[in-house]
């Protein structure tokens, strides 16, 4: 009986032996798992996939692939060369600036912007403006390519995908920026040509905001490229209809609504602006003046269907 006293006496509450119980499992816990590596999240799958010969990238123009719009720059060439007058300049210079200040597009202004563009390249040959947008490249362009987007393009090409420019730009001027970074071509605005010479007319509309999404669908389609695994880049939300139709979409140095939109939507953002945030430089992609104060594009198709 003195044995069973002094057993029962150091008998521990069962609420205590409980807590220790689970003090000793924690600890046996920790000391395992310092010793077991902890798993790795799954590692995210490459991309862009090597080989993958039904995926492509489309790539817009201004502000993704080059600092600021291509037109703007074709048009600073055109007036050194004499296209145009210091009036029409002056008056191409504040249709630039009224949008960066407004931010959103007119149809009647956009309309006066596209009229008045394709009147400086009336009756000039293609031919001419193709040479001069070689020139003008050099010139203006070429030393604005973001490296960032250009690396991107170039991955793609790596791994033997195609890769395109989609542009309200002038679909001629669009060509020679693709073939000048080794890409496999353009999409761009086409303005109408008969006998080789611009007749200050476009073909269609300008390939902005959702015709560039229908571009791309049709390019798809002809080319046999499976979209869900296509890549898109853009900095502007009036390109979500194209981001949106690819299995890869891309905000890149995104404007405020793209931003916003991809981020709800679980995009890939990539940002190669540095110091303050870059401003918003001239019309989007023209937003149409793709034909536009000079270099405007040739219908090369119209033109082959006229011959």
């Amino acid at each position: 009986m003195a044995a069973l006293g002094w057993f029962t006496r150091r008998r521990r509450p069962a609420t205590e032996r409980s807590v220790l119980a689970g003090e000793a499992s924690a600890e046996a816990a920790r000391k395992s798992s310092a010793e077991t590596p902890a798993p790795q999240p799954p590692a995210e799958p490459e991309f862009p996939v090597v080989g993958d010969e039904r995926a492509a990238a489309f790539f817009d123009l201004d502000n993704t692939v080059m600092q600021g719009a291509a037109i703007f720059h074709f048009g600073r060439g055109l007036y050194k060369r004499h296209f145009f007058r210091k009036r029409e300049l002056a008056r191409f210079a504040w249709q630039q600036t009224w949008f960066r200040v407004a931010g959103v597009e007119d149809p009647a202004h956009m309309e006066d912007v596209r009229s008045s563009a394709l009147s400086i390249v009336k009756g000039h040959r293609v031919s001419e403006l193709m040479s001069i947008g070689e020139e003008i490249y050099d010139e203006y362009m070429a030393d604005r390519i973001w490296p960032g987007t250009r690396a991107l393009a170039q991955a793609h090409l790596d791994a033997g995908q195609r890769v395109w420019l989609v542009t309200a730009a002038p679909v001629e001027t669009a060509t020679i920026i693709a073939r000048r970074l080794g890409l496999t071509g353009a999409l761009g605005t086409v303005a109408e040509s008969v006998g080789g010479v611009y007749t200050g007319r476009l073909v269609g509309e300008p390939l902005h905001g959702p015709a560039k999404a229908e571009a791309v669908r049709a390019l798809a389609t002809a080319e046999g490229l499976d979209l869900s695994r296509c890549a898109a880049y853009s900095d502007s939300a009036n390109d979500i209809p194209m981001l949106s139709i690819v299995g890869h979409p891309y905000a890149v140095n995104p404007d405020t609504r793209l931003r916003k939109h991809a981020r709800e939507h679980s995009w890939r953002l990539r940002d190669y602006r540095t110091g303050r945030k870059a401003a918003k430089i001239g019309i989007p992609a023209a937003a149409g003046v793709g034909a536009v104060a000079g270099g405007t594009a040739a219908a090369v198709a119209l033109h082959r269907r006229r011959r």
